[in-house]
């Protein structure tokens, strides 16, 4: 039986955006310093999104795999220190500002600078590399599989490949395996430093106390290893094509609703199989994290199916998940977790119930609590119970700064009434003061709100592309002051 969240507070900040010279956050020296910084300001949690290897469009919510970590994070000054790496290796243009991500500029050289790092390794001759790889050979041999092949076919999609490998012909599964090889180890090697910086990073933050939240998305992406390993358990026809996707229906925000694209389960076949996908992945992400926040957890209940092709949402249709079935696999794999679901959306009563049921909290975002009056559910004097998860906003939401800027007058208006300030520079800290007076066992701040950044700082803006995922925290942006403020907070709202 999973665990449950104590009264606490703090802060979301992705792996991703932590400062760094070599152009995104890595498991080195300023994620240490930023678990120093969340003790020194009293907080008991760090959310750090999903960490998976990221696909095109630099979503970690669309990943190659289900199960690995993501290589961008690996830390290059560790493999200096381990001989793997000479520090003029890294002497590469990473990044054009310091507050973004140029993920073009990372594809073009990471992976190079990862390689001699491969090359300079002694690895083979490393046990606790070949007992990673024993350990974790379900996933990591058709990962490193994917990647290796995905390199070789100019990184198309595996339904664009020929047709030998893309119907994983065992014939021509073993011709790649050989011809290969050597960038197959590649591809396991960076899961092992990944994995091995991961278990250091994780135990001095906890042993600060602090406790790490990471998300796992409902659904994985088509172009990733686990449709193409295992299309069986997914909505697919004889020329592995889906079927069906995921999304959500027409609303008030979205006359088409949205296509996320994502192929559906086979729940049957997943049923037929005793869940054992989905034990192996809890497995997995309860060695990650120490809380598990389960994106769209409304999609366990029921799910919104698209036929495959479809311009929109539009011709979608609900069906009913596994619900129950599932969630208690999800409990008892997960005993020493807690779990968040995120039910954000219109909740139908088994949704709540099965919440309920399972003594699983859920989300508020005080964002969304200004635009419809007083008897709003995201105001926190409306909460009828501690067992929520209350954010600001998330990384799906504009800044408090961006929010305020851009809200209508009448928002404003209320939002300086119910925070009782006159003062619109003062916003951003009463909002963070009203999520931690209030009754939520648990809050979360975005680190962007504690800085009082505007929207340039924004992570992501769904249903968009282009310029997502790129926000970076600049050097030396960690104040004491800013610690000590939200520490106070904690004591005073017993936090």
């Amino acid at each position: 039986m999973s665990i449950s969240l104590e009264r606490g507070a703090g802060i979301l900040m992705p792996i991703s955006s932590l400062s760094s010279p070599y152009g995104i956050g890595t498991l080195g020296e300023d994620a240490y310093r930023f678990a120093d910084w969340l003790k020194e300001a009293g907080q008991k949690y760090w959310q750090v999104l999903p960490v998976g290897p990221t696909s095109y469009g630099d979503s970690p919510y669309q990943s190659y795999s289900a199960f690995a970590g993501n290589p961008y994070f690996i830390d290059l000054d560790t493999l200096v220190k381990e001989g793997c790496l000479a520090k003029e290796d890294m002497d590469l243009v990473w990044y054009e500002k310091e507050d973004s991500v140029d993920y073009s500029k990372l594809f073009e050289n990471r992976a190079c600078v990862l390689r001699k790092a491969f090359h300079n390794s002694r690895h083979r001759e490393d046990y606790h590399y070949h007992n990673f790889c024993n350990e974790n050979a379900f996933w990591l041999e058709d990962y490193s599989l994917f990647m290796a092949a995905k390199a070789y076919f100019s990184y198309k999609p595996w339904s664009e490949w020929d047709d030998d490998i893309k119907f994983r012909n065992y014939d021509a599964i073993q011709r790649y395996k050989g011809m290969l090889s050597e960038d197959i180890d590649f591809w396991k090697f960076c899961q092992f430093k990944f994995f091995e910086q991961w278990s250091k990073f994780k135990n001095y933050v906890n042993e600060l106390g602090i406790k790490i939240i990471g998300d796992i998305p409902l659904y994985v992406s088509l172009d990733s290893v686990d449709v193409w390993a295992n299309e069986r358990l997914f909505e697919m026809d004889d020329r592995k094509r889906p079927t069906l996707v995921a999304g959500v229906p027409p609303d008030c925000f979205s006359e088409d609703g949205q296509l996320w694209g994502n192929p559906i389960y086979r729940w049957s076949q997943m049923e037929a199989e005793n869940f054992d996908w989905w034990r192996k992945r809890m497995s997995s992400v309860c060695k990650l994290y120490d809380v598990i926040r389960i994106d769209h957890f409304i999609g366990i209940v029921r799910y919104y199916a698209i036929p495959f092709g479809s311009e929109n949402a539009k011709t979608g249709e609900w069906r009913m998940g596994p619900g129950e079935r599932l969630t208690r696999i999800i409990d008892e794999i997960a005993y020493n977790a807690a779990i968040i679901a995120e039910d954000l959306g219109v909740l139908v009563p088994p949704v709540r119930e099965l919440m309920q049921k399972m003594n699983w909290p859920g989300m508020k975002i005080l964002e969304f609590a200004f635009d419809s009056g007083v008897t709003n559910e995201y105001l926190p004097h409306n909460y009828k119970s501690d067992c929520t998860v209350l954010y600001a906003g998330t990384h799906d939401n504009d800044t408090i700064v961006g929010f305020v800027n851009s809200a209508p007058d009448y928002v404003c208006k209320y939002v300086k009434e119910y925070l009782d300030t006159e003062n619109e520079k003062d916003i951003p800290r009463e909002m963070i003061k009203a999520c931690y007076q209030s009754i939520a066992r648990t809050v979360i701040i975005q680190m962007q709100d504690v800085l009082e950044l505007d929207t340039h700082a924004r992570i992501n803006m769904p249903a968009t592309t282009g310029s997502n995922w790129c926000w970076r925290m600049k050097p030396g942006s960690l104040k004491t002051e800013d610690a000590l403020w939200l520490k106070k907070k904690a004591e005073i709202y017993g936090r």
